[in-house]
């Protein structure tokens, strides 16, 4: 047994099914013992290193285990450097493995030699290790996987390419020798009874409690219910945290922030107590007033309290568990003035979406094909969106409810994780369908060639069900609409515009399935269609760029300041004239605009 063989039994002894990768000559050694081991764990092939980083972080947050990928010596390496921060940056578990240039060329100036220990040094901080002997092994591969899971991190091992050749020698009962273990034991810290108190004394004294949670309240939702319910609370979600909580309880105000709703800015604008459990959402403007509110935190990271309000009490601790014990030293409050007007604004809320999408528009109304996915959506269905203006649709417009699962990137906002992602969630759960919200900026940059990894490998899934919902507008959408809102300034075409591309034909042509839609009375057949098909299934739907994914706190003069681009003639189609702006306008903001 060499040192390659080893690695993949002890990938398997951690019961690592799956492992992303793009082959180079800088892993041949783990390739041919991949070859010898009947391909177990399952190496799977993507078109570019960079997407194998993207399925390990959609793997790993659609199963809950770590994400493994692999890449070669130099080029790969670097690629895979965008994924690898997306899960660091979503506090992902994933651990990449990495060639490097043989031993005795380093420091040469070799051929495709990096430094990759002061490469991976802040993407990989938390464990990152080269294996120069065999005798690191096991342990270098096991705390690479427990770091990952217990800090919720990126870690990386880095092997020569002349190490994975070497007779695997494991390490002796012996000086400066390391032995290792298999296995991650799960733990959590307990916030102390002082701390429930103090937090408890503050939950109960307010009137107007508000709750924000984020993806760490997803293994605590029976208790978030009796929460909201106990404290006549509303609760708001940040993005990431979208999948946390169903959108049908009527107090829920879904999503916050620049992507978010009117009810969840009201509901931090007007309380006085605020709530926030599993969350690192960063935009503070979206939070109370400094002063307005008393504020308690729960997060089981002590790295990421304290960082986004002035809390007065931080508990540090498991949601669920810290929640079990917090809840029965609640006094439950009456279901008053504030509870009825939260249930209030978003009920209205949901009809001004229904309005909204019923918005008439040139060809496609965006938030129309959204919408109308929403009704039609499998219960069991895991979602994905790119980032840009389709990451509004997706968090405005899709409701969630019995076991949906749904994730974007949410911190690195980076583009093209739509279609990876959930190639990634296909492996970890293969009976379930997997719908993508995606731009066509996005698909144009890489979900396009990420298609063929779904054409190599959906015959292998339970339930072929994968569709890809590509907004075309021809326009690299967000960037226009933050340029007019907050600057006041015109598209500008050289960097906007981007060619009108043919996407569900080239599904077809590879073997997937395909429909274009051109008026808004294909929308419900199209989805209909993608969502009943026996195979992988692009919608290419073609959308108005002039629908404006403004946010609900917008301001007056970022209003002005976008539709006097638009009066400009900065858009070839001026729909959004046409079709009139200012009804658009009133009715996202029907109070405070004339």
């Amino acid at each position: 047994m060499n040192v390659s063989d080893y690695i993949l039994q002890r990938l398997r002894d951690w019961d690592v099914r799956h492992v992303f990768a793009y082959p180079g000559d800088g892993i041949n050694g783990l390739l041919a013992a991949w070859g010898r081991a009947d391909n177990q764990p399952a190496f799977i092939q993507s078109r570019h290193e960079e997407m194998s980083a993207f399925e390990a972080v959609g793997y790993a947050k659609f199963s809950g285990r770590p994400g493994v990928c692999a890449a070669t010596s130099g080029p790969g390496a670097i690629h895979l450097l965008n994924g690898l921060y997306d899960a660091k940056l979503d506090h992902v578990p994933v651990v990449a493995i990495v060639g490097q240039t043989d031993r005795s060329a380093m420091g040469g100036s070799y051929q495709q030699e990096v430094d990759l220990m002061s490469l991976y040094k802040d993407v990989a901080g938390a464990y990152c290790e080269m294996v120069t002997v065999p005798e690191q092994l096991p342990n270098v591969l096991d705390r690479a996987l427990r770091t990952a899971q217990a800090l919720r991190t990126v870690t990386a091992m880095i092997v020569p390419a002349d190490v994975q050749e070497l007779e695997y020698s494991a390490p002796e009962h012996a000086f400066k020798m390391v032995p290792s273990s298999l296995g991650f034991v799960r733990s959590a810290p307990v916030p102390a009874q002082e701390e429930l108190d103090e937090a408890a004394r503050i939950l109960n004294e307010g009137h107007k409690v508000a709750i924000l949670i984020g993806q760490g309240a997803r293994g605590a939702q029976d208790e978030v219910r009796r929460l909201a319910d106990v404290l006549g609370a509303g609760v708001a979600k940040a993005l990431l945290g979208k999948d946390a909580l169903p959108d049908d309880l009527p107090y829920v105000t879904g999503a916050i922030g620049l992507l978010g709703t009117r009810p969840s800015y009201q509901m931090m604008r007007d309380c006085d107590t605020l709530l926030v459990i599993g969350s690192s959402f960063p935009y503070t403007q979206f939070l109370p007033e400094f002063g307005q509110a008393r504020a308690v935190q729960i997060d089981i990271d002590p790295f990421m309290v304290g960082l986004r309000y002035p809390f007065d009490v931080i508990l540090v601790g498991d949601a669920q568990q810290t929640l079990t014990r917090l809840l029965p030293k609640l006094r439950t409050k009456e279901h008053g003035p504030w509870r009825a007007k939260i249930e209030k604004d978003i009920g209205r809320w949901w009809e001004v979406m229904a309005r909204r999408a019923e918005v008439d528009a040139d060809p496609v109304n965006p938030e129309y094909v959204v919408h109308a996915a929403d009704a039609l959506l499998p219960e069991d269905v895991i979602l994905a969106s790119d980032s840009g203006s389709a990451a509004n649709w997706y968090a405005r417009h899709l409701r969630m409810r019995g076991s949906m699962r749904g994730s974007l990137s949410g911190t690195l906002a980076t583009m093209g994780p739509g279609v990876p992602y959930l190639i990634g969630a296909k492996f970890a759960h293969p009976d379930r369908p997997c719908v993508a919200v995606v731009g066509d900026g996005a698909m144009q940059m890489n979900g396009m060639a990420e298609l063929i990894t779904v054409a190599k490998y959906w015959e292998e899934w339970d339930d072929p069900r994968f569709v890809v919902a590509v907004l075309n507008n021809q326009d690299l959408n967000q960037v226009t609409w933050e340029m007019r809102a907050m600057e006041g300034a015109p598209q500008f075409l050289p960097s906007q515009a981007i060619p009108d591309v043919a996407y569900a034909d080239f599904a077809r042509s590879i073997g997937l399935g395909g429909v274009r839609v051109e008026k808004p009375d294909g929308v419900e057949d199209a989805w209909r269609s993608a969502l009943e098909a026996d195979r992988p299934f692009v919608v290419d739907f073609l959308t108005d760029p002039a629908v404006p994914p403004i946010p609900p706190h917008a301001s007056l003069d970022q209003i002005e300041a976008a539709a006097l681009s638009v009066l400009k003639g900065d858009s070839d189609r001026g729909s959004m004239v046409k079709q009139g702006f200012k009804a658009k306008v009133q009715e996202l903001l029907p109070r405070r605009h004339p």
